[in-house]
C-alpha cells in the first residue's frame, strides 16, 4: 500500500471509529473486526471518562451518558494523546456546549471533579512542614502554593451535589482549596472569601514577603494591618500545616 492510500485508509478507519453510525464502514474489514474496534475505543474512553467524572457520571441515565461520550468522541477534536489528559479534553467539551444541553452546575461540577483528578496526578512534593515554635520575622518569610494543590471558585456548591442535591439557581460563591495531604490522599477545605483571596494573593505575589503580601491585603481590604496580620499569619500556618502552603525564607 503507498503511502498515501495509507494515510486514506487510516482517515477512514479513525472516521468510522469516532463515528460509527454516520461514516461508511472501511472496506475490506469483516464487521466482526470492525465491532472488535468499536467497542475498544468506546469503552476505553468512557472509562477514563467516567473515573474521572463519578458525581456527574451518577446523574445520568446510562443511555444519556452514552449519548454524551459518543458525542464527545464524535466532535471533539482533543489536542494531547496523552490518556491521563482525557478527562481534561471532556471538560473542554463540556464547557463549549450550549447552556441549554446541560444542567446549569454540570460544567461547574465537571472542572471541581477534574480539578481533584489533576491534583492526585500533580508533579512535586507537598511542603515540608515549617518549624514555627518560634515567632517568625514575617518580612524575612515567603509563601507559595504547593503544586500539589489547587484553588477554585463556583457559583454553584459543587461539593455538595448528588442524585440527593442538585441545585437549581445559583447561591453564594464557594471557595474549595483541593490538595494532596502528608498521607497523598487528595482533600478539599471550603474556604471564607477572605481565605481564599489570601490565596490568590500568595499566587501573584511569589517576589513579596509574607509581611507584604499581609500589607496588601490590609489595604485592599481597608483593614488595619495588624488585624489582617494576625488572621493571614494564622491562615499560612495552618495551610503549611495541611500540606498547602510553603514557608521557606525570603530574600532579596
Amino acid at each position: 500500500m503507498s503511502g498515501g492510500a495509507l494515510h486514506r485508509a487510516q482517515h477512514a478507519m479513525a472516521a468510522y471509529l469516532r463515528d460509527p453510525d454516520g461514516a461508511s464502514p472501511p472496506a475490506n474489514i469483516e464487521a466482526r473486526r470492525l465491532q472488535i474496534y468499536r467497542d475498544l475505543v468506546y469503552r476505553n474512553i468512557e472509562g477514563f471518562i467516567s473515573s474521572a467524572f463519578p458525581v456527574l457520571r451518577g446523574l445520568y441515565s446510562d443511555d444519556a451518558w452514552e449519548r454524551r461520550v459518543r458525542s464527545f468522541i464524535q466532535t471533539h477534536h482533543c489536542k494531547t494523546p496523552l490518556f491521563l489528559r482525557i478527562s481534561e479534553e471532556f471538560l473542554s467539551f463540556m464547557a463549549a456546549l450550549p447552556p441549554e444541553e446541560l444542567r446549569p452546575f454540570e460544567a461547574e461540577l465537571a472542572h471541581y471533579e477534574w480539578l481533584e483528578l489533576a491534583v492526585d496526578v500533580a508533579e512535586g512534593d507537598v511542603p515540608p512542614l515549617r518549624n514555627l515554635d518560634a515567632a517568625p520575622c514575617l518580612s524575612e518569610l515567603r509563601a507559595s502554593l504547593s503544586s500539589t494543590a489547587r484553588l477554585g471558585s463556583y457559583r454553584y456548591p459543587v461539593h455538595r451535589i448528588g442524585n440527593s442535591f442538585q441545585p437549581e439557581s445559583v447561591g453564594d460563591p464557594s471557595f474549595l482549596l483541593v490538595y494532596r495531604d502528608r498521607e497523598s490522599r487528595v482533600q478539599f477545605m471550603e474556604l471564607s472569601s477572605g481565605s481564599a483571596r489570601l490565596i490568590q494573593e500568595v499566587l501573584v505575589g511569589a517576589d513579596s514577603s509574607v509581611a507584604q503580601l499581609l500589607d496588601r491585603l490590609a489595604a485592599l481590604w481597608g483593614m488595619p494591618a495588624p488585624q489582617v496580620q494576625e488572621f493571614g499569619w494564622a491562615q499560612l500556618k495552618d495551610f503549611n500545616e495541611a500540606g498547602v502552603i510553603a514557608l521557606n525564607d525570603f530574600t532579596v
